[in-house]
């Protein structure tokens, strides 16, 4: 239970997502948050009559212990901490899309100013790993990038998508930090330096009480919470939880006391325990009055009125099934009974396939059997289990038993053996070898697909039923695996999943996949066409910015020597400059939206080219990659991507 001990009105509204707690000098803690028209304001109660210097920092003209930090961009993300090894207090760090500012509050000066081609969607600043200094680490546009206190870049690795989320604990307890990445797919990942050691997808993650799940402690916000920290911002020895919504309005909590705890109930609270009481008694009077009319139906009639038999049992089957001219492919769940009863309804719940997380099926009246069929579609290869609950009775039963079973739907479900074996073979390819017996292989295979029975053989053809096109697999006599399909995404999950069932650590492999590689060369060259069209807009607004500047001058001048007509010409000329800094800047702005998805385009394709490897292979793949685009060896990239190595 926690208790609201402060409550401050800042006159500022509040970036959702962009709020932390620094202290500056080393002593006193100051709400830091991101606000509006590309400023961070710091509150600082405890300092009052200090003002602060030029440069950056201004005093705020609605409140006396706020100070005012000019970006001049629009904030995307902000944190503070230890970041320089002999600095007074907290450094504080603002991301913007293009670029990453870490500033001393204390000192009102520019520690470093770096650019970000990836953007900055989130920070975090903390040690990673075994690198001895902290690192400021930002999340962008699907890559992850470190700078240590003088501004160098110490870390840098791909993940799947747009980072959204980072955080920085001991994963492996293993005493060093490693690197928790959410990100727009929906994954959570683990970095333990720039090695990826772990990887789970989360649809939603609730927030509640880690021993009985209950929700601990509730307020209401007049607007949306924009942030929630941590501090002493009382100086009175204890951490306060700090809550700030989006209008500006800051709560502080402790946790109640023993004596407290019991007097803290109000009426609301009250009523919450009367009403799940209420429901608690009535769910227990109806299940007393079942058990009732059970037995008063076996001792009259002994018809068995929610009865069955002893032997019923609940079965479960999946199969793959391929579209046809009325559904699409999906895998088929079959749940049945082996004896005379009935299904009358069933309730499937598993995470990331059905809206909601959950789907139930209820056959009509004239349609009940021992026997339900349900369509499921994975929307991507991940296994997941399904958490399965039957209504099982006879067909005149008006109270029915209730079975419980979960089934695993395979990873690669949706994957069919081909009746037709004319299609085209796929162009791309990637090829391994491995240390271990064909058998391991085809239980790997049974494992993470649904197969006929009788398998024994490492060598199959699927048809991907989601994306179309075939998938292949072989393996030679002596060891060498190759995979043949033209989604590269698919061949990296192949490997990953592979190397994990056999427990392997260290992975190369070659690999060609020309279609993909088309594209990226593609990629490639606009990428280099956007940077020369934007350095030529740059170079024009700042040659218009010049022209700008003259004319305020003469018109100005004009004005003073009252020449109207020429101060008219000549505001009438900056009109006719300004509408075309404006057109230009929306040229600029689509140019660089068009730049920063292509940047994105090819910061994947070094992710993908990555998960082709396992272990220490890949993470030479992904460094090798990044010189390679850094030194604009665009041959070097390709054949790292396709080799695993720069040489020829």
């Amino acid at each position: 239970m926690l208790v609201p001990i402060f409550t401050l009105k800042l006159n500022h509204k509040i970036n959702p997502r962009m709020v932390t707690v620094g202290k500056f000098d080393g002593v006193h803690p100051c709400l830091t948050a991101a606000t509006q028209a590309g400023k961070v304001f710091i509150h600082n109660p405890h300092a009052r009559g200090q003002r602060p210097v030029a440069h950056r920092l201004s005093q705020s003209a609605q409140d006396s212990d706020i100070s005012l930090l000019n970006i001049n961009q629009a904030v995307t993300c902000l944190t503070a901490g230890t970041l320089g090894p002999n600095t007074t207090g907290d450094t504080l760090l603002v991301g913007s899309q293009t670029n990453l500012l870490a500033y001393d509050v204390h000192d009102n000066a520019d520690i470093f100013y770096r650019e970000v081609a990836d953007g900055a969607n989130a920070i975090v600043l903390g040690k990673l790993g075994g690198i001895p200094n902290p690192l400021a680490i930002i999340g962008g546009n699907c890559a992850l990038q470190g700078f240590d206190y003088a501004g160098n870049d110490h870390f840098w690795t791909v993940t799947g998508d747009n980072v959204r989320s980072l955080v920085l604990c001991d994963f492996t307890g293993d005493g060093k930090n490693e690197l928790l990445v959410g990100s727009e797919d929906f994954d959570i990942r683990v970095f333990k330096e720039d090695e990826l050691v772990s990887e789970m997808t989360e649809n939603e993650i609730d927030a509640r009480s880690d021993r009985t799940g209950e929700v601990i402690f509730k307020d209401n916000f007049s607007s949306s919470v924009a942030g929630v920290v941590e501090g002493d911002y009382r100086l009175d020895g204890q951490k306060q939880l700090i809550c700030t919504s989006t209008d500006g309005e800051v709560r502080g909590y402790l946790p109640a006391s023993k004596e407290l705890k019991g007097n803290l109930m109000d009426s609301s609270a009250e009523q919450d325990l009367i009403r799940e009481l209420s429901q608690r008694r009535q769910n227990l009077l109806l299940e007393l009055r079942n058990y009732e009319e059970n037995a008063k139906g076996v001792s009259e009639t002994n018809s068995g009125m929610g009865v069955i038999p002893a032997n019923t049992q609940l079965k479960t089957a999946l199969s793959v099934r391929p579209a046809t001219e009325t559904q699409k492919a999906h895998i088929e769940l079959n749940i049945s009974t082996a004896n005379e009863t009935i299904i009358r309804a069933v309730l499937i719940f598993a995470e990331g396939i059905f809206e909601g997380e959950s789907h139930v099926f209820h056959p009509s009246a004239q349609n009940l059997s021992g026997c339900v069929r349900v369509p499921i579609v994975p929307p991507k290869d991940i296994p997941v289990d399904l958490h399965i609950k039957a209504f099982v009775g006879g067909r005149i039963s008006t109270q029915f038993h209730v079975f419980e079973i979960t089934r695993q739907l395979p990873r690669f479900s949706m994957y069919d053996i081909p009746v037709d074996s004319s299609a085209a073979p796929p162009t791309g390819r990637v090829t391994f070898s491995i240390n271990d017996r064909p058998q391991r292989v085809v239980m790997w295979l049974n494992q993470n697909f649904l197969l006929p029975e009788g398998l024994d053989c490492p060598n199959i053809t699927f048809n991907a039923l989601r994306g179309g096109g075939l998938l292949s697999i072989s393996m030679a006599s002596n060891g060498q695996i190759t995979l043949r399909t033209d989604d590269i995404d698919l061949a990296g999950d192949l490997v990953q999943s592979l190397a994990s069932f056999l427990a392997i650590e260290d992975l190369s492999a070659e690999a060609d996949f020309p279609a993909y590689f088309e594209d990226l060369h593609t990629t490639l060259t606009e990428v280099d066409e956007f940077h020369s069209v934007h350095q030529k807009l740059t170079a024009t607004m700042a040659d218009h910015s010049n022209y700008i500047r003259n004319m305020l001058v003469q018109a100005e001048d004009a004005r003073l020597m009252g020449e109207m007509t020429t101060m008219k010409k000549r505001y009438r000329e900056l009109y006719d400059l300004n509408r075309d800094l404006i057109n230009e800047y929306k040229i600029r702005s689509n140019n660089h939206n068009a730049l920063i998805a292509c940047l994105k385009s090819v910061n994947q394709a070094i992710q993908r080219a990555g998960r082709l490897r396992v272990g220490k292979p890949k993470n030479q793949v992904i460094s090798a990659c990044r010189d390679a685009i850094k030194s604009n060896n665009i041959n070097a990239l390709f054949r790292i991507m396709k080799a695993g190595t720069a040489s020829s």
